[in-house]
């Protein structure tokens, strides 16, 4: 059985997918930080990259977007990202953006604040402005307009053959302007004549008012909006054949039953309001799980482990054989069940914590190539039900599997914490011990170069309960061979690792 959960919060709205009871796949979507990818905006060029052939770009969304020379000129691979398929084009445009790119220039195509049209390929992560496209393109549910392009192709996702010709057959025959082109997605397969027809005026309306908002507008603005969570849930659901959404705002529940109703012949999916006291998520032990995928250490089933660690340049995922029993007759199998059912593990947590770009996964060795295929396999045939995009490769002598996920918005921990003050994302701070030695340089510092004799140390009180064992009587003994005076306070404003020296004279701070 698969059902969605919509959880919906004055600031946050979340979506958890289950499988027979299970979390498969979870989306936190704050209301400040909306999703653009897939937004069309008036922008403004503010300034033109020439060593890198870029530009950035004023959309009114906090940071400028960017923009390279290959999302300028036509790229069928910028529009196989946008919507996660493979086109079967009817013909390849690939060596033709080869040359378009050696021959032109951006400072050709764009100047500083020229008003320009753009759509959002790329979620804006941390400091990072989105990444944007002038090939726009605009999504409906069985067809993709493309404004720009003169391509009309099918999805390679839809693999009955009889089918793909059918639709291949139906959009060339569609009476359209001459520079524009249309795209089947997947869930056209499905589709009658009509509803494709239909589709095709709505999204040709859709870009009529895009180009008419985009003459009206003299400032950066949004011109279209791509679907929210909600909407989205509500497709997903009807496209994959769920069993059932389940919705605790009464509100959200209306909208998604009259979302449903447009579509409710080709599917019967099940839209239930939540009644029950208890919240939703902590009913389903949705609660329970995101709490375990904030975790760097994940048990499994078998006793071993996983530990995830994020680094500037990439995510490392350690797998380690914990506390299972290891049977003593077959050492390599019972490693190869740990790392099969890492495998598993790991590509759900992929899903569950949104991780995106370089990842490298270290299995427990195994001896047997044989043994290293079937932990391989298992990976990619679960990562099959990702919706991001992923590259795998093969595994090296030493049980590591490089692989790369599409990063399409910020990912959980991203989303939920924010960097530690204390210890600035180190995730260490100094010893107690260490702070006493600083203390002891930074007092002797003091009396040799500010001349100053009369003393207040001021510590966080943890810090003061360290010193008071031994380090305090030390302290006072060195004030009396250096004929100083010396006081202790405690103050719990300050950090664990701050200390202050004030003069008892003047109450001033001294600055070592």
């Amino acid at each position: 059985m698969h059902e969605i959960l919509l959880n919906i919060e004055s600031k946050e709205t979340r979506y958890a997918l289950l499988k027979n009871g299970d979390l498969r796949d979870l989306i936190v979507e704050r209301k400040k930080e909306r999703q653009l990818t897939g937004n069309i905006y008036r922008g403004r060029v503010r300034n033109i990259l020439h060593n890198i052939q870029s530009a950035f770009i004023d959309i009114n969304e906090g940071e400028n977007g960017f923009i390279h020379i290959s999302d300028i000129i036509e790229n069928t691979k910028k529009f196989e990202q946008l919507f996660d398929m493979d086109f079967d084009l009817d013909y390849d445009i690939k060596t033709l953006n080869e040359k378009e790119q050696q021959n032109l220039d951006i400072e050709q195509l764009m100047k500083p604040d020229q008003p320009v049209l753009v759509q959002v390929v790329k979620e804006p992560i941390g400091s990072k402005g989105a990444r944007l496209t002038s090939n726009v393109s605009i999504a409906g549910r069985y067809l993709v307009l493309l404004p720009n392009s003169s391509h009309r192709g099918v999805s390679r996702k839809i693999e009955d053959r009889v089918a793909r010709e059918r639709l291949k057959k139906l959009i060339r025959a569609f009476e359209m302007p001459q520079d524009m082109g249309l795209i089947c997605r997947t869930a056209s397969a499905s589709a009658t004549q009509e509803m494709l027809i239909a589709e095709a005026h709505d999204l040709l309306h859709n870009w009529q008012n895009i180009m008419e908002n985009f003459k009206k507008a003299s400032e950066p603005t949004l011109l279209y909006a791509e679907s929210d969570l909600i909407k989205r849930a509500v497709i997903t659901a009807i496209d994959k054949r769920y069993d059932r959404i389940l919705v605790d705002d009464y509100a959200t529940y209306q909208t998604c039953k009259r979302l449903y109703s447009r579509y409710s012949s080709e599917h019967p999916l099940r839209i239930e309001y939540y009644r029950d006291k208890v919240p939703m998520f902590e009913r389903f032990n949705v609660e329970r799980e995101i709490e375990k995928t904030l975790r760097r250490k994940i048990w499994l089933p078998s006793g071993g482990y996983l530990f995830f660690d994020r680094t500037e340049a990439m995510y490392t995922i350690d797998v380690n054989s914990g506390r299972s029993s290891n049977n003593k007759t077959d050492v390599e199998e019972s490693l190869v069940r740990i790392n099969l059912e890492a495998a598993e593990e790991i590509a759900r947590q992929l899903r569950l914590r949104n991780i995106g770009g370089l990842i490298i996964c270290d299995f427990i060795d195994m001896r047997l190539r044989k043994n290293q295929r079937r932990v391989l396999e298992r990976l990619k045939d679960c990562m099959k039900e990702d919706s991001a995009k992923c590259t795998i490769l093969g595994m090296s002598e030493f049980g590591l599997v490089e692989m790369t996920r599409q990063r399409n918005r910020g990912s959980l921990l991203q989303t939920i914490f924010t960097g530690c003050p204390y210890c600035a994302g180190s995730g260490v701070i100094k010893s107690h011990e260490s702070l006493s030695i600083e203390i002891e340089r930074a007092f002797k510092k003091i009396i040799a170069c500010h001349e100053q004799f009369a003393l207040k140390l001021v510590v966080h009180p943890e810090l003061d309960r360290y010193l008071n064992v031994i380090d305090k009587q030390y302290l006072f003994k060195l004030a009396t061979d250096f004929n100083a005076h010396l006081s202790c306070e405690v103050d719990d404003r300050l950090h664990l690792n701050e200390f202050h020296f004030y003069s008892t004279i003047t109450n001033k701070r001294i600055e070592v």
